[in-house]
């Protein structure tokens, strides 16, 4: 039996908008003066459908992640799950206890200590002061708050937030464990922790519905998942399947950005973009498609306003699920006011069939960031395979076919 069991799942939200466009504090007396005394309508009503007509079934022990892009309806989504607000038309049954992690401090109290919230979330959870005392110490452990335990919440980070958090959630045994995107305040280690804490969860038989923009953490943590899109599930099924078919749909194709004039030009720190552009030996066009044998060219031309600067330039390949694939960087030198222009090769052969995107960042005295621009090219490279019979994904972010595997036999000595 479904643990949890959406059927046509739908959320709305009431948004006014003003008639009048006046902006003084006149306008706003006689706009309440005009609604009030004579009736007349100073603003005007949308329905906006934050979820339309949501069907899903989640099993027990399974590892769901919901992806989408922002304003998809996820939180939403996780919101009518956790009871916070409820479902404006259809159902959801949910089968079992549940705990959520949906931002930093949920179900905190301010004034109590680290060691009265650990108590209070637990009651708030439906579990026994002996089941709390049980886990006590490793929930202490896993948050890392050993010396802070006495110390009221108010005065802690936002991460010592989230670390609690997370740790009383994932240790009270809810039969549903639901986290938001909230791991990404954690440093590196605490995430680490995390995932492997969830996966002991899922093994356990538990089920999991994890939300993260990090599809790299996704499809790691996740055996299913499912994509939202303005309020639509587009795709459910295996974790792999659906977030391919969700960067098949959002992946862009931007090979060339220019500014006539510094001006309108992205920057900052003296340093300001005025062409990027993605190019090859064959020639690219909007929607052209590059192969894997292609070689490929980055060039980056932006304007220096600091006189004297010793500036470098780095470059930096990310796959379309936030994994940087490789940096490269120029040496640095001075250079004077002016117009400065860099080129970067890839060779051919070299990258994986993927979506990919390219961000630059110039930084001054090798330690000094100046400007960086994310996302500044974005471009997909499609299989191409030769003398090959073998037709399934390749594996690994990169194939660099110019490395070669040397093999040889032995003969058998009798």
């Amino acid at each position: 039996m479904s643990v949890i069991t959406i059927d046509n799942a739908s959320k709305s939200y009431v948004i006014k908008h003003k008639l009048s466009k006046g902006n003084t504090l006149r306008d706003d007396i006689v706009n309440f003066a005009n609604s009030v005394f004579r009736g007349q309508k100073v603003s005007e009503k949308e329905i906006f459908w934050a979820l339309k007509n949501i069907n899903l079934k989640v099993e027990p022990g399974d590892r769901l992640g919901l992806i989408g892009s922002n304003g998809a309806g996820k939180s939403t989504l996780l919101k009518l799950l956790s009871r916070i607000t409820a479902p404006t038309s259809g159902e959801i049954r949910i089968k079992g206890r549940m705990a959520s992690l949906l931002e930093v401090g949920t179900g905190f109290h301010p004034e109590l200590t680290g060691r009265e919230n650990i108590y209070l979330n637990g009651s708030i959870l439906g579990m026994r002061k002996y089941e709390i005392d049980t886990q006590f110490d490793n929930i202490v452990e896993f948050a890392g708050i050993q010396k802070f335990l006495d110390t009221p919440v108010k005065r802690y980070s936002s991460g010592m937030y989230v670390r609690l958090g997370f740790a009383i959630a994932a240790h009270l045994e809810p039969e549903i464990l639901v986290v938001d995107e909230v791991l990404a305040v954690g440093d590196a280690d605490f995430q680490k922790k995390s995932i492997g804490k969830m996966r002991d969860v899922s093994k356990s038989g538990r089920t999991i519905l994890f939300v993260s923009h990090n599809l790299t953490a996704v499809e790691s943590l996740c055996d299913k998942g499912a994509f939202l899109s303005k309020g639509e599930l587009i795709d459910h099924g295996p974790i792999k399947n659906v977030i391919h078919n969700y960067i098949q749909k959002v992946s862009a194709f931007q090979i060339k950005q220019e500014w006539d004039t510094i001006n309108e030009a992205p920057g900052q720190n003296g340093i300001f973009a005025k062409r990027v552009e993605l190019k090859s030996d064959e020639e690219l066009a909007s929607g052209a498609q590059l192969t894997t044998k292609v070689p490929l060219k980055i060039e980056y031309e932006f304007w220096n306003d600091l006189d004297n600067a010793n500036l470098n330039l780095s470059v930096f390949l990310y796959s379309m699920t936030g994994e940087c694939i490789f940096n490269m960087a120029n040496e640095s030198r001075n250079f004077q006011k002016g117009i400065i222009s860099c080129e970067f090769k890839i060779p051919g052969d070299f990258l994986n069939d993927g979506s990919y995107y390219v961000s630059l960042m110039v930084v001054q005295d090798g330690l000094k960031p100046l400007f960086v621009f994310d996302e500044a090219l974005q471009f997909d490279i499609h299989d191409f395979r030769e003398g090959s019979e073998y037709l399934g994904k390749w594996p690994g972010a990169v194939r660099p076919m110019s490395l070669k595997v040397k093999t040889w036999q032995k003969e058998l000595v009798e």
